[in-house]
């Protein structure tokens, strides 16, 4: 594997997984084969997460690991070609991208949607200017459209505690009071759409997703309706999509935040969501707590989807 960017990069789907649960039963089976390698991981956005369990999985696997954080400590980058760079961006991203790719063999990046251009975000241009510039493998750790490593682990996890082949699975919006990308309810609609689940996806009217993303997936606008016998509900906020009102917040009715009155009428489901949560916007204190929620397994499996990728780019190296 060259490159990481999407589901379309792991190809089959049960290989990939039987690598990550022999990761887990010794994650450090591979640790020769990141020696004398180099991992740079470069944020334009704030991370605790990827952060932590992309290095730990470089780690894992005898990886040298650098981190960039575009916003401290280094120079602010202007992105945009034909600009006169007078203002407060000394270098230019097509300098520093090659520079980067001389000090390593991988650079992960991690680079949100501004809500500036539409046609910018979904066309991935910080993520793809590093493809194309740096000479070196290139994973998304979040990019504007989509959040692969968080996907990966997502279906990890649900794997890992299904009682049946297709389980019901439902991502719900919620409110929150800023508007967030779409990158982790597309990256995980992909997902389950190649999973073959039972998928559904509810949201008030107005907060479509690309349908390129919600694919095969069961749109329902009922929320209550969509609950019902769901095996897994994964919380997401994000902000609309749709024309004009791409990046914009349209709601915040706390009647979509997730709570004990729609966890009734699952199916004993389990509750899921990447992190960071905004308690009692997204779901409530007593959901979050419950003997039900995979928060924190989840997170935990940020690590092992991050060493298979890891896995297979240093694997295609040699």
């Amino acid at each position: 594997m060259r490159n990481f960017t999407s589901v379309n990069d792991i190809s089959d789907l049960k290989k990939a997984l039987d690598e990550a649960f022999e990761i887990k039963a010794d994650r450090y089976k591979y640790c020769e084969l990141g020696k004398n390698k180099t991992l740079m991981m470069v944020f334009f956005n704030s991370s605790l997460r990827t952060r932590l369990s992309t290095q730990k999985a470089a780690l894992n696997l005898g990886m040298n690991v650098i981190v960039l954080d575009i916003n401290q400590g280094a120079w602010k980058l202007e992105t945009e070609r034909g600009v006169i760079m007078d203002g407060d961006k000394p270098e230019h991203i097509l300098e520093a991208i090659p520079v980067m790719g001389s000090y390593c063999d991988v650079i992960g990046v991690r680079s949100f949607a501004r809500f500036e251009n539409k046609d910018d975000d979904y066309n991935e241009v910080i993520l793809n200017q590093f493809i194309k510039y740096s000479g070196r493998p290139v994973f998304s750790m979040e990019a504007a459209t989509r959040h692969p490593l968080q996907s990966f682990a997502d279906l990890i996890t649900i794997e890992e505690h299904k009682t049946k082949p297709r389980p019901k699975v439902v991502l719900t919006w919620a409110p929150h009071p800023k508007a967030l990308p779409q990158a982790v309810p597309n990256s995980f609609a992909e997902w389950m759409n190649a999973a073959d689940y039972d998928f559904v996806i509810t949201h008030p009217k107005g907060y479509e997703l690309d349908p390129a993303f919600v694919g095969n997936a069961r749109v329902e606008y009922d929320q209550m309706k969509a609950f019902e016998g769901a095996d897994f509900v994964y919380a997401k906020n994000w902000a609309a999509y749709i024309g004009e009102n791409y990046g914009k917040v349209l709601s915040t009715d706390r009647d979509w935040t997730v709570s004990e009155r729609q966890m009734a009428v699952t199916n004993n489901a389990y509750f899921m969501h990447c992190l960071p949560v905004r308690r009692n916007m997204i779901v409530t204190d007593d959901v979050i707590e419950s003997e039900r929620s995979l928060v924190i397994p989840e997170a935990a499996n940020r690590e092992i989807s991050a060493t298979v990728v890891l896995k297979r780019i240093l694997e295609g190296l040699e």
